[in-house]
């Protein structure tokens, strides 16, 4: 059966969560803080997280990108007071499953747990373009270098998940400046060849292949 993580700051509210989740046949462990529940959920052993937003020690938000930083694949339901739907748009966008706010009924969020983890860890894929190296978070817009983040402007994230998608393949100049810029071709223009320049000096050099006189590909898998 499946084991599950309830993180809350409000005693009563872990209890009554694990109580029910309990009869369901799930078997439950509870935190009462940020930190102690990012320190339980990253040791993996978690089908899924019940998570607070309201949290002493650590934010909750925080919690949520430590653990999918750490667990890409984890599933994240957030349980929180906090119903605005920035704040919703947020938790979702930083990769938890599922958002309910309080008040909730114990009934809602047992059906919730159960469609979350009827759906496979494979959730993710599509989410994330791999390069050697290379990884493309298409969801956080991240780019990592072998594990290491790093910084990009929108145009160079852009630039480099066109030629991720296209991996093995060389992208002429006058298709990405058609793509990515919205021009038509300008021979005289060096737009592209500078974006290639930053992504280069900020990535590694070798990580954008030129291919004289046509464009440019990184190479696959």
């Amino acid at each position: 059966m499946s084991r599950l993580l309830v993180v809350d700051d409000e005693v009563r509210i872990v209890s009554f969560v694990s109580r029910a989740l309990s009869a369901e046949g799930f078997t439950v462990d509870g935190a009462y803080d940020g930190k102690r529940g990012l320190e339980l959920a990253r040791s993996g052993i978690y089908d899924l997280v019940v998570l607070d937003l309201l949290l002493p020690g650590m934010d909750g938000v925080s919690v949520l990108k430590s653990i999918i930083e750490t667990l890409p694949d984890q599933r994240v339901l957030v349980l929180s007071a906090l119903s605005d739907v920035a704040t919703k748009v947020d938790c979702l966008e930083l990769g938890a499953l599922d958002y309910l706010p309080k008040p909730f009924a114990l009934a809602e969020l047992v059906a919730r747990v159960r469609a979350r983890l009827r759906q496979p860890a494979s959730r993710l894929d599509g989410r994330f373009l791999v390069a050697g190296g290379l990884r493309l978070d298409l969801v956080r817009r991240v780019a990592e270098l072998h594990g290491k983040s790093v910084p990009l402007a929108q145009r160079e994230f852009l630039l480099l998940q066109h030629l991720m998608r296209k991996r093995g393949e060389i992208c002429s100049r006058e298709q990405l400046l058609s793509d990515l810029w919205g021009y038509s071709f300008d021979p005289r223009s060096n737009v592209v060849d500078v974006c290639v320049g930053r992504l280069r000096s900020k990535l590694a050099p070798h990580v954008v292949e030129t291919v004289r006189k046509v464009g440019y590909r990184i190479d696959g898998p």
